[in-house]
């Protein structure tokens, strides 16, 4: 199976790997390489490090719309395009003929948008999970084709259920492609009513209000580490908080550390 795959951020780079040795990648589209760090160096994504690293070739388009990348790409002859965590909008032109998936770090319906996993903690969420849905105009409306779920604990931060979720991709990817080929792939539409979104965040939403419930504090702290954290000002000095959990792990509500 020949396999396109759509990717900037680190999230879905163990799917990548795991589609190069298990399928064939005949192609990587990322962004563009991008100013970062102190001294604003010109920085490739994640994904573009782990094509390069893997010697796949890879495509950097700033807008992956313009009709000259849909020829290129179409003339691929993909059997399946892959998309997860890429920063562009695919357009009904682009996507017209191709077999596309995306990746998405939610229970769909339950958190549509940027932030899934942040949204997830910061609810109080028992648990969450990675989405295999068709690509559709509305983010994140596409028709779901399997998912796998993940138990979120009291006190992890989204950077380590980012990590975690991301692990869960490459079985997920794997079996609805195996579906596609086999002609048993089925997709199921999401219920409107139960749409949660969960928008970008900010710095500016990294301000925890002291007069909060302590379990409340606990999810925003950790849904919001590392990025964009919470900070606090003790007697003028500004704290950084890292992780919350539970005074009492077996109370239902405690105080946090």
């Amino acid at each position: 199976m020949r396999v396109l795959f759509f990717g900037s951020g680190a999230f879905g780079a163990p799917t990548l790997r795991h589609l190069h040795e298990t399928y064939g990648v005949c192609g990587v589209v990322s962004q563009p390489d991008r100013p970062a760090g102190r001294k604003r160096r010109s920085t490739p994504t994640p994904i573009s490090e782990v094509a390069i690293s893997l010697g796949l070739t890879l495509h950097r388009f700033e807008n992956v719309n313009t009709a000259t990348c849909v020829s290129s790409l179409h003339a691929l002859n993909a059997d399946a395009w892959v998309v997860i965590a890429f920063g562009q909008k695919l357009s009904p032109t682009l996507l017209d003929g191709p077999f596309a998936i995306n990746l998405h770090a939610s229970l769909l319906p339950r958190w549509r948008g940027a932030a899934p996993i942040h949204h997830a903690i910061m609810a109080g969420d028992s648990e969450t999970g990675v989405s295999v849905i068709t690509l559709a105009q509305v983010m994140d409306a596409g028709l779901v084709l399997g998912q796998t779920r993940h138990p979120i604990g009291v006190d992890i931060t989204t950077g380590e259920l980012h990590d975690s979720l991301a692990q869960l991709g490459p079985a997920l990817i794997g079996t609805v492609l195996d579906q596609h080929a086999s002609g048993e792939v089925q997709g199921i539409a999401q219920d409107p009513e139960l749409v949660c979104a969960a928008p970008r965040l900010s710095r500016s939403d990294a301000v925890l209000d002291l007069q909060g419930d302590a379990d409340t504090q606990r999810c925003r702290i950790n849904g919001l580490s590392p990025w964009p954290g919470c900070r606090v000002l003790v007697d003028g000095v500004e704290i950084r908080l890292l992780r919350a959990a539970p005074h009492d792990a077996d109370a239902a509500a405690g105080g946090f550390l």
